[in-house]
């Protein structure tokens, strides 16, 4: 079989998490080669992919990379890095403290309650 890359990939085994799909659903993965331009990764199971993109971290690079999945078979995937950075994570932190402040208020109330001052 001909290998039709442009750069030649380094084998490697780092670990990493790759994020799919319009639910973010992450899953974690292990890079078997890398090189500038795409990468090689496996799971630990069959996964069912998006045929459009992923954003895939290795943590061991301090990289986050916009990949386009160029092929599947089984639990092995071949991706292709995008130009294009991918896009910075949503906080829910905004949702999380609304949240936080609203039980905050519901435990004073109760609180009062039960001190006999409300």
């Amino acid at each position: 079989m001909q290998d039709r890359r442009q750069n030649t990939r380094d084998k490697v085994l780092y670990g990493g998490v790759a994020k799919s799909g319009e639910n973010d659903t992450a899953k974690d993965c292990v890079v078997r080669n890398i090189s500038e331009k795409g990468a090689s990764i496996e799971f630990s199971n069959v996964v069912r992919l998006p045929k459009e993109q992923m954003s895939l971290t290795i943590a061991r690079k301090g990289r986050s990379f916009l990949a386009n999945i160029i092929w599947w078979r089984d639990n092995f995937v071949g991706v292709a890095f995008s130009d294009e950075p991918p896009a910075p994570p949503v906080s829910d932190l905004d949702e999380r403290l609304r949240k936080s402040e609203a039980k905050k208020r519901q435990l004073q109330r109760r609180i009062k309650e039960l001190l006999g001052e409300g």
